[in-house]
């Protein structure tokens, strides 16, 4: 019977390609008058003149005067374990990375090469079968990456993380000495479960719908859309956060069908009329005005 060889898996060849498209609407820099193009050129301060793609290097500043000279040849060079493969580190429990490491860019690992197809889906269907992702390492882009591994519809997928010292300690950022009710917590825990939802396919990018709406008006000779004209809130006034959450548990209960009654609204304590001054009593005016004089008219909405 012959032997039957297994499968390298510390050493499968893959391709990397982008998991996510920018779909974002982007302008280029124009001079105001006839719109002509404004672009960024390199320019040679030493000799004051504009430089080519050829003759542009890197230099990494080691003090104020002093610039060390960098060459692609050298840092292809390094004795980086990670510089041509993906080295796996470790497998963890995917609970336990925290979502403010994750970087925003996401990548499908493609098998390269009929060699590297067993191997691939063998770790892909183990991945598959529990809770745990892949940690690992890879050297691109001028630098060397943390990523975490995953399995989506069958393929992998790398998400690019930061390292540990790339994430700032929020611990001074909460509020210090603010203290909350059991039963504002439960209006809160109410609101989220009538707010759960399996599926958030169905969102979509309203800003940028609008903006290609305002720039094919433009391009057509016609008039943007106008904005619209629902009442908003007077500006300065303070929401009662309490009654927007009842509000917004008794709209999502009454959108699934539920018996939501009567719901409860407090109202704000309004603050007395200021006092007039005196007229013969000088009031110098000063520039001090509240928060909520400041803030933008708001329409109240549901958390």
């Amino acid at each position: 019977m012959p032997y039957a060889e297994k499968p390298p898996l510390d050493n499968i060849p893959v391709k990397l390609m982008s998991a996510t498209e920018d779909r974002s609407v982007r302008f280029h820099q124009v001079q105001t008058e006839d719109l002509g193009r404004v672009r960024v050129r390199k320019y040679w301060e030493a000799e004051d003149r504009e430089v080519s793609a050829a003759e542009i290097g890197k230099g990494y500043e080691v003090s104020k005067d002093t610039l060390v000279a960098v060459t692609d040849e050298e840092l292809e060079q390094m004795p980086l374990p990670t510089a041509k493969a993906i080295e796996i580190v470790a497998f963890v429990p995917a609970a336990s990375i925290d979502p403010v490491r994750l970087s925003g860019d996401s990548y499908f690992l493609q098998y390269d090469g009929q060699v590297a197809a067993k191997p691939y889906v063998l770790i892909a269907q183990a991945l598959a079968r529990n809770t745990k992702v892949a940690v690992a390492k890879l050297a691109w882009h001028g630098r060397e990456r943390l990523v975490l591994l995953r399995v989506r519809d069958g393929a992998l997928v790398a998400h690019v993380l930061k390292w540990d010292d790339e994430v700032r300690d929020p611990s001074e950022l909460a509020p210090k000495e603010t203290k909350v009710t059991d039963s504002e917590i439960d209006e809160v825990l109410q609101l989220i479960d009538s707010m759960t939802t399996d599926d958030i396919s169905g969102y979509q990018d309203e800003y940028r719908k609008a903006l290609e709406a305002v720039l094919e008006a433009k391009a057509e000779g016609r008039q943007p859309p106008k904005p619209s004209t629902e009442a908003e809130e007077p500006g300065g006034q303070v929401v009662d956060l309490m009654a927007a959450l009842q509000e917004s548990v008794r709209k999502a209960q009454a959108a699934r069908g539920e018996d939501v009654g009567d719901a409860e609204v407090h109202e704000m304590p309004k603050k007395p009329a200021a006092r007039k001054p005196a007229k013969k009593t000088p009031v110098r005016k000063t520039a001090k005005k509240t928060a909520a004089a400041k803030k933008p008219a708001r329409r109240q909405r549901g958390a």
